[in-house]
C-alpha cells in the first residue's frame, strides 16, 4: 500500500497507534542510530482501542503532536486507514 520494500521502514506497532513513551524511545533510537527522518502515524477505522472513527482521528492527531514534540528533527504526519474502503486518508 505504501510502496515500501523490505528495509525501507522501521515499523513500530501498538494498540491504538499511540505515541507511548516506549514507542517514542524506539523512534528516538531509530532517528539517532539509523537516520530516520520521517514518521507516519497510522490508525485505522473500527479500532477496538477507540470508541469511534472520530476518536481514531483525534488519537492520530495527538500521537503526531507527541512525536513532533519529542523528535523535532523528524517530519511527522498522520493518516487513518479505512478498513472498509481500503484507502489511507491523511489526517491534518
Amino acid at each position: 500500500m505504501l510502496g515500501l520494500a523490505l528495509g525501507d521502514a522501521h515499523v513500530i506497532r501498538n494498540a491504538g497507534a499511540e505515541a507511548t513513551p516506549d514507542a517514542l524511545r524506539s523512534m528516538t533510537l531509530s532517528h539517532t542510530a539509523l537516520g530516520t527522518r520521517r514518521a507516519l502515524v497510522i490508525g485505522h477505522t473500527d479500532c477496538a482501542a477507540h470508541g469511534s472513527d472520530e476518536a481514531v482521528e483525534a488519537g492520530v492527531r495527538a500521537a503526531v503532536a507527541r512525536v513532533r514534540a519529542a523528535l523535532p528533527d523528524v517530519a511527522a504526519e498522520g493518516a487513518v486507514y479505512d478498513v472498509r474502503a481500503g484507502v489511507l486518508r491523511p489526517v491534518g
